[in-house]
């Protein structure tokens, strides 16, 4: 066997010594296993430029942690020569943490990160020498970050930082390096349960005692000091008639003093003492936004940004203000991604310049602490870099046409997204059936307590959440979910979704609803076979009283809560990244359906499925496979020498609301068409192609592997750890193609029987559609390469069978018109949506509810717009750019979009006399099939006479506008007498 085909152990280094080895990966070359510990780096991306179809698209190299470098000699250096400059005290825990003897031992990059906060406040000056980190500018507050990837152990660090500061301080009351009041600062009510066990007061049940983390006889000196763990909400200003204390995310800007406000934040057990170390968990969500100019504007909407955005300010005032009014000694930061967000607006995507120690995710995987995330590196397409590696990209920039993506940004076409997201997610979803059925097996055999695998899917927004919630739970119409096992039972709750909005009542703890109310607690017990502590929580208990009257009352399901109610839930659809600090052990498969523009993003996302289910041999592998989660860690691209080139100018594009509201154009979305059926249906086999099942489109086949990069920061396939092959046949096989025939039938039944345009009822139209279906599969679909027929009845395959066997169905009667099919999720679209900036040339315009119109040619659409504005029948115009407006057209065979360049408002005397599409257009080889199209939507949207009335014209010179609209007026209303 060849080193190429060996399969390396991924985890090389003991979790409680430093780091002896790092594997070294270079593109083509089997891994090297290197001596020593890697040096502290990490890649960078600019926001906006996520990985494209080729690796030589972005190329640069990783960018060194060079201050954490530094700190790490020096304190190997101290930590040698025995600590030199600490205090009695902290020589005694320093001593307690390092034994060997211990029975719970510390992992190193726990003992790490503390042993450096303690060199930082009290080594030796010579060791400190030339040692500078900068400041949170342009605050005051000295802040040092830990780097700590999930699971590695962060709230043991909190305890043994707060430990260290209160005994010290307690043993010298006037050292001022040290507090004996600690505030420690979380994300959200989930944390903040948790983090109870560092409250000192709790004695053996505290985290000082459970993992023996003080000497018993310094337990008393301990709870002298103050920890005080809060969530992040607190720190927001109440109104002064504010009842029932801080609210939601959603908080009140209020006349509280900061006076006022820190004192309630601190209580009155403390008194008026100062000099406070704060401990921030999750520390990303405290950074200071910077505005920069218009172009952050240019990124992707996230409707998470305003609430991110909202936690980051009132965080860093609130902390701003307690160093006013008490002072703050020192503020320790912990996370496992302290780096800016992409919507801070200031070095977004690049780490706090305060870091002082890292232990990240590739460190943890290869020292065994955390379930190694394996990640696509190769599939059927052939491209260098896979389709699933990046769903998002893959699906947005690749597959969907333009009138799918929207005009607005954000207002990407839900069903869309989804149309190309189902094989990827029917492939995990296969093996996460077979992961299921073996611990079904292990529980059976008392191997292990009965808790399902859970899968995970990450939207970009609701929109998207509810669709693909729906299709997993087969809630909503179309293909069949892609396993059984997800769809909710009428006494049982498999699949849970939680958008953006519930998201942020868990983490404030205050629910507006008791569906946000159970959904935490559904959260907090996935994979909890059992209450923790053996009790129901009180609160749990009033809930569940309330609901179960409410459903004796209605005929619902009753719940029992003496099981916690995640127990048996197996699939996830979320919005938000789920709850910060959320302890599930039990994720195996993760899909991302959203735009990862940062590591931090990814790392976030795949966190959530990072938590071993056992640390007692950390050398036994665990694994997390991941889906549209690009890890890739791209860095900075290689500048081009040469003077750089001036910016472009932007505009900012959008309705000028309410001002110009009254020259709205809204237009419908159309999706397809269908005929009038009376009696029965005829297919015209001869017109419709062949649908050929194509692993070069669609891959069935995805090679996945551990998180390992090369020097570049891209995942490599020669990386330690084995290659897994996932295909679709776990999902293939318990399909029976006799059902999935009947599904397709039943589909085509509803879909023209829920029609006005069907006069034929179900019962007599379904055997006709029946045997068109077979005659379909049969005749008309070719698998290529290991595909199979049953492919077919996966999205984007489905619907491009329904759009086929449409098209080919006919009625019985010739004369019948064509109506249209609307899309059932975006509704209308309108000029009010539009909102984008640019760099294209604009002009100014009166008859437009826009305050621009962008154009992309020189001369012509400027000219043509210019006769628009000044037309007396033109009531309102709008150029067709990032409006989302698109007109569904074939040729040869292929179904395409059409963007017409305008829409404009017609009257006549002061009547609306209906709307133009009006295209002016040079040589296009596509001008007759786009006409046609154009055209045959035209007389669909007029019979069905729900939108008004339209018209069509396509002129040749811009000189001809003129003309088009008179035209077009009098085919709309008749010609003046």
């Amino acid at each position: 066997m060849s080193q190429f085909n060996e399969v390396l152990q991924p985890i090389i280094c003991d979790a409680y010594a430093k780091p002896s080895h790092h594997w070294v990966i270079e593109k083509g070359k089997p891994p090297v296993k290197a001596q020593g510990r890697r040096e502290a780096c990490y890649y960078y991306r600019p926001p906006g430029r996520s990985t494209g179809t080729n690796q030589a698209d972005e190329v640069g190299t990783r960018i060194l942690l060079d201050l954490v470098n530094e700190i790490r000699d020096r304190v190997k250096s101290w930590r040698r020569t025995g600590f030199p400059g600490v205090t009695g005290v902290t020589g005694e825990l320093l001593a307690y943490w390092n034994r060997d003897d211990r029975e719970r031992r510390l992992f190193f990059c726990q003992r790490e990160a503390v042993e450096t906060i303690i060199f930082l406040t009290e080594a030796r000056g010579d060791f400190l020498h030339g040692l500078s980190i900068p400041r949170d500018e342009p605050g005051e507050i000295v802040r040092y970050a830990c780097k700590m990837a999930t699971g590695s152990g962060k709230t043991a660090v909190m305890g043994m930082l707060a430990a260290w500061s209160i005994l010290n301080k307690v043993a010298d009351r006037t050292d001022k390096r040290f507090s004996d009041v600690v505030l420690v600062l979380c994300p959200n009510v989930t944390i903040r349960e948790r983090l109870q066990e560092l409250d000192p007061h709790r004695g053996e049940a505290s985290i000082y005692r459970a993992r023996d983390l003080v000497p018993s006889h310094r337990m008393s000196d301990l709870r002298k000091g103050h920890v005080l763990i809060r969530n992040w909400h607190v720190l927001a200003p109440q109104e002064m008639n504010q009842v029932g204390g801080v609210g939601a995310k959603v908080v009140n800007r209020g006349d509280e003093s900061d006076t006022a406000l820190v004192s309630r934040v601190l209580g009155r057990g403390v008194g008026g003492k100062g000099n406070i170390l704060i401990l921030n968990d999750e520390a990303h969500h405290a950074y200071r936004i910077r505005q920069l100019d218009n172009t952050a504007e240019l990124e992707e909407e996230d409707e998470l940004a305003e609430p991110d955005g909202r936690e980051a300010t009132v965080w860093i005032e609130g902390l701003d203000k307690i160093r006013r009014i008490r002072g703050i000694n020192l503020c320790v930061d912990l996370s496992a991604t302290p780096f800016y967000l992409n919507r801070s607006k200031n070095d977004a995507g690049r780490p706090f310049p305060w870091i002082v120690s890292d232990f990240g995710l590739i460190d943890a995987i290869e020292s065994g602490l955390v379930k190694i995330p394996q990640l696509p590196v190769q599939d059927t397409t052939g491209a260098e870099i896979p389709a699933y590696f990046n769903v998002w990209k893959w699906i947005v920039e690749k597959k969907l046409t333009p009138g799918e993506k929207g005009g607005k940004k954000g207002q990407v076409k839900p069903e869309a997204v989804l149309k190309w997201a189902q094989s990827p997610i029917a492939q995990l979803a296969g093996l996460w059936r077979e992961k299921f059925i073996d611990w079904e097996r292990e529980a059976r055999e008392g191997k292990r307590p009965f808790v399902p695998p859970v899968f995970i899917i990450v939207c970009k927004d609701t929109r998207l959440a509810k669709v693909v919630y729906e299709w997993i739970t087969a809630e909503g119409e179309g293909t069949a979910p892609p396993i059984e096992e997800f769809r909710n039972r009428e006494e049982q709750e498999y699949t849970v979704r939680i958008d953006s909005r519930v998201a942020e009542e868990i983490s404030s703890g205050v629910a507006k609803s008791d569906e946000s109310r159970r959904l935490r607690f559904v959260l907090d017990t996935i994979g909890k076979i059992a209450w923790p502590g053996g009790e129901i929580p009180a609160e749990y208990l009033e809930l569940t009283e309330k609901l179960n009257r409410k459903a004796i009352e209605e005929g619902g399901r009753r719940i029992d809560p003496r099981i916690p109610p995640g127990r048996d839930v197996r699939c996830i659809v979320s919005v938000a990244m789920l709850t910060e600090g959320w302890d599930a052990t039990t994720v195996t498969h993760i899909v991302g359906l959203r735009p990862f523009d940062s590591q931090l993003l990814c790392e976030q996302v795949v966190g959530r499925g990072l938590r071993r289910s056992q640390y007692y041999d950390l050398t036994v592998e665990e694994v997390a496979k991941v889906y549209g989660v690009p890890f890739e860690l791209i860095p900075l691209k290689t500048p081009d020498k040469g003077r750089p080139a001036p910016p472009p100018k932007i505009r900012h594009v959008h309705a000028l609301s309410p001002e110009r509201d009254d020259l709205e154009i809204r237009f419908p979305r159309v999706e397809g068409y269908a005929y009038r059926i009376r009696r029965q249906i005829t297919v015209a086999w001869e017109r419709m192609p062949v649908l050929i099942v194509d692993p070069m489109k669609i891959p069935d086949e995805t090679k996945v592997k551990g998180l390992s990069t090369e020097e570049g920061g891209r995942l490599s396939l020669m990386g330690p750890g084995k290659t897994e092959q996932v295909t679709l046949q776990p999902w293939r096989e318990p399909k029976r193609i006799q059902e999935l025939e009947f599904d397709l039938a039943r589909a085509l039944t509803r879909q023209y029987a829920n029609s006005p345009a069907c006069e034929v009822p179900p019962h007599a139209l379904f055997p006709q559609m029946l045997g068109v279906v077979k005659h379909f599969l049969r005749e008309k679909v070719q698998p290529v390469g290991r595909t199979d027929r049953k492919d077919v009845f996966l999205e984007p395959y489905y619907s491009e069978a329904m759009n086929m066997l449409a098209e080919a169905i006919v009625p019985d009667n010739a004369d019948s018109p064509e109506l249209p099919h609307y899309e059932a999720h975006r509704g209308e679209g309108s000029t009010r949506d539009v909102d984008f900036w640019t760099s294209k040339p604009g002009r100014e315009c009166e008859r437009s509810h826009l305050n621009w119109v962008v154009a992309d040619t020189e001369k012509w659409e400027q000219t043509a717009a210019f006769y628009l504005d000044s037309d007396k029948h033109v009531v309102a115009f709008v150029k067709n750019f990032n409006l989302g407006f698109a007109i569904p057209y074939s040729h040869n065979g292929e179904a395409k979009e059409y963007l017409p360049d305008f829409l404009v408002r017609l009257q006549r005397d002061g009547s609306e006399a209906g709307t133009l599409v009006l295209e002016t257009k040079g040589y296009d080889p596509l001008t007759a099939a786009k006409e046609a199209g154009a055209r045959r939507w035209v007389a669909a949207i007029n019979a069905d006479g729900s939108h008004g009335q339209w018209a069509y014209r396509l002129i040749r010179f811009p000189t001809d506008t003129p003309e088009a609209i008179r035209s077009a007026v009098e085919e709309l209303v008749g010609s003046e007498e």
